[in-house]
């Protein structure tokens, strides 16, 4: 049985194609029940690594049922067939990855960088505290929805460590280059949760400039550069000493230094958020960014005690 006569006898009548890779497809789908378009992962076991198998999609099976924020993409059914397809049936990115919206609309005004980072900050905190790490966080696994708002996605590299009493260093290289930190780059064993902040900074330095704050053309001089922490700000855009100052704090080379989530949610350049409202209590309809209508008015101006230590993967 072929993928859209399963997915009919779900519920759900087949859509275009929104990416492929060499074991795993996502396709959009309309959901008779839910009245909506979602989206559906598709992953073909027979074609998928034995260490995807055994060790990544258990984990991201597990994780993502109980993910609950609204800046996460909602999973609203994971089912397998004997035929060794696991399809994964999510909420819809409408509006594209971050990576796509900051290549056709260009770098972001600090206003609207801040509401969204704060969204996207909010949703890490939520999977810190649930001891949850992402370890592939990058534009391009941040979806936008109708109303332009933060949805975080892809948790195939995602893990929940065991003792919240615990420090449990990972030794798996997870993510990309370009948003990797200068430990797990050097294949040190690496604490996970740091590990997310600086692919936040990587994150926030691209949101705000248009470009990335390292080249990963060369590994070797990208680790030197990181090590110095030599943070490159484009001279053709202003950035506010507190834009600076979050991005310097989540692109520290020591981890001993690194901030964690609480401390960058607390930093001053987020202040106007945190003090305006507070994401767990503010109704969604206020919270929503309304970023079609602040990027049009940003044009228009433009214009005119210790802690135990374990290794694990």
């Amino acid at each position: 049985m072929d993928d859209f006569e399963v997915l009919k006898r779900r519920g759900y009548k087949i859509g275009i194609s929104l990416g492929q890779g060499s074991y795993a497809k996502v396709k959009a789908a309309f959901s008779i029940e839910l009245n909506n378009t979602v989206a559906v992962k598709i992953i073909d076991r027979k074609k998928a690594p034995p260490d995807f198998l055994q060790k990544f999609l258990p984990r991201e099976m597990e994780i993502l049922p109980i993910m609950n924020h609204h800046c996460i993409v909602k999973t609203y059914e994971i089912f397998e067939t004997s035929m060794g397809k696991v399809y994964i049936v999510m909420e819809l990115g409408a509006q594209g990855d971050l990576l796509e919206f900051i290549k056709k609309r260009g770098p972001m005004p600090e206003d609207v960088a801040r509401k969204l980072f704060h969204q996207l900050a909010t949703a890490i905190k939520y999977c810190h505290d649930l001891n949850i790490v992402h370890r592939d966080l990058k534009c391009e696994n941040i979806l936008l929805d109708t109303q332009f708002n933060i949805k975080l996605s892809d948790f195939g590299f995602a893990r929940q460590l065991e003792d919240y009493n615990k420090s449990v260093l990972s030794k798996t290289f997870c993510g990309s280059a370009a948003y990797a930190a200068p430990e797990v780059l050097q294949g040190i064993p690496y604490e996970p949760k740091v590990y997310d902040i600086w692919s936040l900074g990587v994150i926030l330095f691209i949101m705000v400039s248009g470009s990335m704050p390292y080249d990963d053309s060369n590994i070797k001089k990208m680790l030197r550069v990181q090590k110095k922490q030599q943070i490159d700000f484009p001279r053709s855009r202003y950035f506010s000493s507190e834009c600076k100052d979050i991005i310097y704090r989540m692109l520290e080379p020591d981890v001993k230094q690194r901030h964690t989530i609480d401390e960058i949610l607390n930093h001053k350049w987020l202040k106007p958020i945190s003090k305006a409202k507070d994401s767990d209590n503010t109704p969604r309809s206020k919270r929503d960014v309304k970023l079609e209508d602040q990027t049009t008015v940003s044009k228009q101006e433009s214009e005119n005690p210790d802690k135990a230590v374990v290794t694990d993967l």
